[in-house]
């Protein structure tokens, strides 16, 4: 997923600002004692005297604190320009740190009982790049890079190399994993594509073994080899774990829940199938409208499956569910309203309550924002000689707070106005879109997401080429006679029946 979901700049507060701070030095120390752990460890297989003395030469852990303390000090630098609503919540950075943390146990468990050439240098990069985007994993792919040469010039790792060398494979098969596996939403495919993580290594272990005698030529070939499928194997098991911790939404989640036998999904088509078709093409229209304006299809995709959720509470007062009987009719304008409007708090509700992504529920609370729902605003100002007040017929909120919610909100509401249009062609769509843009424009419900007027002129010709594309015009079949021909057909089949 190499797309950030585009979100209004939030103000800090005191409370960030100190919650950031002692995440940043916490882990500042949590790192540095891994380091001096794995001294420790490798020291004491020769002899506890040789750690001690590591330890009284203050230069080297100092040197040590004071590397770190700057590769500590340039990640919250980059968050702090980069992405400051990615580090304002400080449990975003302690995602990363948790990851490092992780990923530099694994390396050097591996590294110290079984081959340094088998470590899993880019299970930092191609776990950053699924919980987060792209940009922030080749960042942290470099960091850790950095870390894992530190380990290993302070860590007495005992590698027969320069240390240095463990940046340049860390870096290079960091890369090679992000590139390869972005927008991979098969495990099939990860497996497939784990070799080519290994290739720096192999190269690197290929250069060395021309240069020098190597004792354990093939066994660093094959662990070499193995890398790129052992940081694969590591990321599926953790990455489950992360997504729960941290409840992160990365592309597998997202696919598995945009399957047709996913809970609420599955209830839908048996209880809602008008409200489950109409999302699917809602669903096909905001992936369409997130590629065109650079924002994260699949999770366009999967928030307009699940957008109208929450009429499965009530299914038959919805139009898209009704065969011919419509409870409205019995019902007082006010009561309809309520109805109507709670299916966006119940699909919060639902969504909250069977632990989807807080991403998807908010997009079901605000895919209508505060519009008005004006058919049964009209009706009670007939029934009231005009005597009523807009608000208590208007849905609840929130404005769209995201791109990917806003996308949402013209989808719906253009897929349903143009379902009911009798000339559907491509003039009459345009007229149709470009009137309902505009209408929440005016009623100001674009103005808490970044959503720029370009990228809703986008939009509107995209939803425009989706929807008559939907909705074409077709053949008139001629109207013919099947008893006739039918009559025939039996002639024929009789006749080669005798033949034979």
């Amino acid at each position: 997923m190499d797309k950030v979901v585009s979100q209004k700049i939030e103000k800090w507060t005191t409370s960030d600002v100190v919650k950031n701070v002692l995440v940043y030095f916490i882990n500042f120390i949590i790192i540095a004692m891994l380091v001096m752990g794995a001294s420790y460890v490798n020291y004491k297989d020769n002899s506890i005297s040789e750690f001690f003395q590591y330890l009284s030469d203050i230069k080297k852990p100092l040197r040590l604190f004071m590397l770190l303390a700057i590769c500590i000090s340039v990640m919250a630098v980059y968050f702090t320009f980069e992405n400051k609503n990615f580090l304002r919540n400080a449990v975003n950075s302690e995602m990363l740190f948790l990851i490092m943390e992780v990923a530099l146990i694994i390396n050097f468990l591996v590294g110290k009982y079984v081959d340094i050439y088998l470590r899993p240098l880019a299970l930092v990069a191609i776990l950053t790049l699924f919980l987060t985007n792209r940009r922030t994993a080749m960042f942290m792919n470099i960091l850790f890079a950095i870390v894992i040469y530190l380990l290993d010039e302070f860590g007495g790792s005992g590698i027969e190399t320069k240390e240095y060398i463990a940046i340049i494979i860390g870096f290079s098969n960091g890369i090679i994993a992000i590139y390869l596996m972005n927008n991979v939403y098969s495990r099939l495919k990860l497996i497939l594509r784990a070799w080519a993580i290994s290739l720096p290594t192999i190269l690197f272990i290929f250069i060395t073994s021309l240069e020098i005698e190597f004792a354990n030529s093939t066994k660093a070939f094959i662990c070499g080899a193995c890398s790129g499928m052992l940081t694969v194997a590591l990321f599926v098991i953790l990455l489950p774990i992360f997504e729960g911790i941290f409840q992160r939404v990365s592309s597998f989640k997202l696919a598995e829940l945009t399957d047709h036998k996913a809970r609420l999904i599955n209830k839908m088509i048996n209880e809602a199938p008008g409200t489950f078709n109409h999302s699917i093409v809602v669903s096909n229209i905001a992936e369409a409208c997130a590629i065109a304006i650079d924002e994260d299809s699949l999770l366009a995709r999967t928030c307009a499956y699940y957008h109208d959720i929450g009429k499965i509470r009530r299914p038959e007062y919805f139009k898209e569910n009704q065969a011919e009987d419509n409870p409205h009719s019995e019902l007082t304008p006010e009561l309809s309203t309520n109805i109507i409007k709670s299916h966006t708090i119940d699909g919060y509700q639902l969504a909250i309550k069977n632990r989807l992504p807080k991403i998807i529920a908010d997009v079901c609370l605000q895919h209508h924002g505060t519009m008005p729902i004006l058919f049964f605003y009209d009706k009670a100002k007939k029934l009231t000689d005009g005597e009523v007040d807009v608000m208590q017929y208007s849905y609840s909120g929130p404005k769209p707070q995201t791109k990917i919610a806003a996308i949402i909100m013209i989808a719906d509401g253009c897929e349903a106005a143009t379902r009911s249009l009798k000339n559907r062609s491509r003039e009459n769509v345009m007229k149709t879109v470009r009137k309902i843009v505009s209408e929440r424009m005016e009623l100001g419900q674009f103005d808490e997401c970044e959503i720029t007027i370009k990228e809703l002129n986008i939009i509107i010709h995209t939803v425009v080429n989706n929807l008559t594309g939907v909705y074409h015009k077709r053949v008139e079949y001629p109207k013919v006679n099947l008893d006739g021909i039918s009559e025939e057909l039996n002639k024929e089949e009789d006749e080669d029946k005798k033949e034979e």
